[in-house]
Formats: structure tokens, C-alpha cells, sequence
């Protein structure tokens, strides 16, 4: 290896090796509501003044800044020998937490409960299951549901997470086959709704069924339903266990990759049951490729799935086996710019 790219070998493993502290910087500073002050500001300031406004030291803050500069979550100008700082465009759009797509709730539960986890992540590899009930106290095999009938603040910032993530690709999914032949829509597992949302904006003559737990559908009701969307309404159950509400399509929307194969073949089946004559399921998943290289978000995600459920990511051929042996057929398929999206029909 030449000296050059020793260099560059070298600085790969250290932006690596210190991913977590990036991680961590972002979402303390978006935390502490830097984003959102210099956003309100609409004009550069001094570290000083915005330690002030946001009450912490003047010599922590600085040493925020200075990183969120290297990282280009801010700018940095200088004027009369004074740093001021500014928001960039990453900032403004995703961490603000006033922003509409703001991801700050998704930073949160990485920050607060996955990043915990990952300290049990050699004990699930040597082991192949789950470490949640050593993290969080809660079943690995039931992660979910455990979750979802969770008192703790574990639930909510859960839902605030997946919420979040639907302001980025909610459209994006909808539009990548036309769905306007299925105007009974059945969201399963459709936690705060966000999906639902977007299919009534994208096909507005359609109402949604929200199927889920009934701890999820309170929450739901109390934080993200509004009486304006009278075209969504709620099921409460459990989809391994109760009846599912007729529908023309079926849609899951990163539930699959939380299971093992048997479940996912168990719960595809009985939406196959319950499905119409001539409907279908709409899956939206991160997909593998089928040599398993890439992409390393998916990747990153599938290890996830190791350490918090008894779950994985897969490929298409993977996705294809499990809606073939439910009795789902014509097997589509639209890769998009982070999640992919199967249609199998009846």
C-alpha cells in the first residue's frame, strides 16, 4: 500500500471507528435547538450569543459549533474577528426540529435507545437473537409488541420516529405504481397514520383502515389524527391474532423486515385470506441486492434487526418466496431512492 492511500485507509477507519460521536453531535446539537435558533434567526451568530439563548457554556458550545462546521450541518463566516454561524440547507430541511421534515424524532430513538443497545451487539452475534431483553427489559422475540404495550417513553418516541421518516419517502411510495384501482386500503401495523395520510393525499377518493395495537391506536388518536382526516379510521388488534378488516390492497410498510420468515409467511397468508378478488399487498422495505453487497444501509439495518427483533433485511427473490407462499402472485417490484416497493396481487 503506497503512502497516499495509507492516508486514505487511515481516514476511512477513523470516520468509522468514530461514527457514533458524529451521531451523537448531530443530535445534541439539534437537541439542544441549535437548528432551530439560527433557523429562526435568519441571520449568522455568535457562539457566544447562541450559548446565551440557549443556556450552556460559551466554551461547550464553541466546540459544538466547530464540529457541526467540519460536519456541514452549519456554515461558518468571519466578521470584525468574530465567528458567526449559520444553518446550511441539510440543517434547515432535517434538523430543525420545527422543520416539516425534520428528523430529530428518528436522531432521538437512535440516540436514546438504539445506540444503547449496540454495546450487546457481539453477544447477539455469538448468539443470533435479540438483545432487548438485556437493554430494555422487554422480550426480543415479541420487541414489538413489548414495545408497543410499553407505559415508558419508549413507545412514543418509537412512533415519533417512524412518523418522521414518512415526511421524507411517504410520497415517493405512493407514486411508484398507480394504486388508484384500490380505493379500500388497509394499512397494517400503520402505527401514527403517516402512511394513510399520504395515500388519501395521493388518491383522495380512498379511505384507509389502520390496523393495530390498541396502545398504538390511543397514542395515534391523541397525537397524530386530527378530526379532519375522516377517511382514516382505526382497527384495533393484533394482525397475527384478530380478524383483518377487508380491503382491496393491504399495505406494510416496514413490518415484514421484524420478522422471521415463518411470521412473515403467517401474516401474508391471512392478509391473502382477507384479501378481494383481484387486490394485492403493497410491501415497502429496504431490499438487498441479490449478490448480498449492498446497499450498506440496508446492511446496517439487517444488523439492527439482529440485535432489536427477531428479524432481517432481504432481497427481492427473499421477498418473492414468502408473498409466493402466501398465495399473492404477479410480484412487482420499484426500487426508489431509499425504500423499495413489492405489489403482489391476488
Amino acid at each position: 500500500m503506497s503512502a497516499p492511500e495509507q492516508a486514505d485507509a487511515v481516514e476511512i477507519l477513523f470516520q468509522h471507528q468514530y461514527a457514533f460521536v458524529i451521531s451523537k453531535i448531530m443530535f445534541t446539537a439539534s437537541d439542544l435547538g441549535v437548528f432551530d435558533l439560527l433557523m429562526e434567526s435568519k441571520a449568522p451568530l455568535t457562539s457566544v450569543t447562541i450559548a446565551e439563548r440557549l443556556g450552556t457554556s460559551p466554551f461547550g458550545m464553541e466546540r459544538l459549533l466547530e464540529a457541526c462546521v467540519g460536519l456541514k450541518f452549519l456554515q461558518m463566516e468571519r466578521k470584525d474577528n468574530q465567528a458567526l454561524y449559520g444553518n446550511t440547507d441539510i440543517a434547515n430541511l432535517y434538523l430543525a426540529k420545527s422543520s416539516l421534515k425534520s428528523q430529530y424524532h428518528s436522531m432521538k430513538f437512535t440516540s436514546e435507545f438504539v445506540y444503547p443497545g449496540m454495546q450487546y451487539l457481539a453477544d447477539s452475534v455469538r448468539e443470533g437473537k435479540s438483545q432487548t431483553d438485556r437493554v430494555y427489559g422487554i422480550s426480543g422475540k415479541d420487541w414489538i409488541d413489548s414495545l408497543n404495550r410499553s407505559k415508558s417513553g419508549l413507545q412514543k418516541t418509537f412512533m415519533d420516529a417512524m412518523h418522521a421518516n414518512w415526511h421524507l419517502f411517504g410520497r415517493e411510495m405512493m407514486a411508484a405504481f398507480d394504486l388508484s384501482h384500490f380505493p379500500l386500503v388497509c394499512d397494517v401495523g400503520g402505527c401514527t397514520g403517516a402512511c394513510a395520510k399520504e395515500y388519501i393525499s395521493f388518491y383522495p377518493n380512498s379511505t384507509v383502515t389502520i390496523l393495530d395495537l390498541p396502545e398504538v391506536v390511543e397514542q395515534a388518536n391523541n397525537h397524530y389524527v386530527s378530526p379532519q382526516d375522516h377517511q382514516i379510521t382505526f382497527y384495533k388488534g393484533d394482525f397475527f391474532k384478530d380478524p383483518i378488516p377487508e380491503a382491496d390492497l393491504y399495505i406494510l410498510a416496514r413490518v415484514l423486515h421484524d420478522w422471521a420468515d415463518e411470521k412473515c409467511v403467517q401474516l401474508l397468508t391471512r392478509l391473502h385470506k382477507a384479501c378481494k378478488p383481484g387486490g394485492g399487498v403493497l410491501v415497502v422495505e429496504m431490499v438487498l441486492s441479490e449478490d448480498r453487497k449492498g446497499p450498506v444501509r440496508c446492511q446496517l439495518h439487517s444488523v439492527l434487526m439482529l440485535l432489536l427483533t427477531e428479524g432481517q433485511e432481504r432481497t427481492s427473490s427473499e421477498y418473492n418466496v414468502l408473498l409466493s407462499a402466501a398465495g399473492f402472485k404477479e410480484i412487482q417490484q420499484k426500487k426508489m431512492s431509499f425504500y423499495d416497493a413489492i405489489l403482489a396481487r391476488k
